[in-house]
C-alpha cells in the first residue's frame, strides 16, 4: 500500500490509542508503517506537524461538517452543544486534549471557533465579547477533558483522613456531597459549569 499522509495519520492516531501520546514517536509510527522513520518526514516534516495532523483527525471525527443554530435555537444551547462534541471528541482517544493542546495551527479547531464566534456576533454580540465567551468556553473544555484523563486513576486514598479533611474543608464536602445526588454524573457538572461561563 503507498504511503501518503493520510494512511500515516491514520496509523498515527493507532498508536495514540494504544499508547497515549507519550507513545506517538516517529520511530514507532515508522515501525508501524514498515518504512524508515527520514521516509514520513516527506509527507509531515516534524513531531509538531504529526501532532497536528492527529488533531485534525480527532477534531474530523465528531466535526465532519459545521452546522449553525437553527434560527430559533438560543445561541447559548447551540454553544453548550458545540462544546459537548468537543468533550466527546477529546474523550474518544487517550490524551485527545493533550494532543490538542500541543497542536499548532489546527485548521479545524480554527474553523469551529469561526463559526461559534461569527454565531454570537450575528445573534447581537460585540466582537470582543464573542471570542471572550468562545475562546473561554474552549479552554473550559480543553481544561477540563485534560482533568478527565489526568494519568494514575482516581487518587490514592490509603492513609488519607477523610474526617480530618471534612472538618477542615466542610463547605467543599457540603458542595460535593449536594451536587452529587443519585445519578448526577460527571456529564451534568460539565453542562452546569458550561451554563455558569456562558449564562
Amino acid at each position: 500500500m503507498a504511503l501518503d499522509k493520510q494512511r500515516i495519520v491514520s496509523e498515527a492516531v493507532a498508536l495514540l490509542d494504544a499508547e497515549g501520546l507519550d507513545g506517538v514517536t516517529t520511530r514507532k509510527l515508522a515501525t508501524r508503517l514498515g518504512v524508515q522513520s527520514p521516509t514520513l518526514y516527506w509527507h509531515v516534516p516534524n513531531k509538531a506537524a504529526l501532532i497536528t495532523a492527529i488533531a485534525e483527525a480527532i477534531l474530523e471525527q465528531e466535526f465532519p461538517e459545521l452546522v449553525p443554530p437553527e434560527p430559533e435555537e438560543r445561541w447559548q444551547d447551540w454553544l453548550v452543544g458545540l462544546a459537548e462534541r468537543l468533550r466527546r471528541a477529546l474523550l474518544a482517544h487517550p490524551d485527545g486534549a493533550r494532543v490538542i493542546s500541543a497542536s499548532q495551527l489546527s485548521l479545524k479547531m480554527a474553523a469551529i471557533s469561526e463559526l461559534a464566534m461569527s454565531t454570537l456576533k450575528e445573534r447581537g454580540l460585540p466582537l470582543r465579547q464573542a471570542r471572550l465567551i468562545v475562546l473561554t468556553v474552549e479552554r473550559f473544555t480543553v481544561g477540563f477533558v485534560l482533568e478527565e484523563q489526568a494519568p494514575g486513576g482516581p487518587p490514592d486514598t490509603e492513609g488519607f483522613d477523610l474526617d480530618a479533611y471534612t472538618a477542615a474543608y466542610p463547605t467543599v464536602i457540603a458542595g460535593i456531597s449536594e451536587y452529587f445526588q443519585p445519578g448526577r454524573t460527571v456529564d451534568d457538572l460539565f453542562r452546569d459549569c458550561l451554563e455558569q461561563i456562558i449564562g
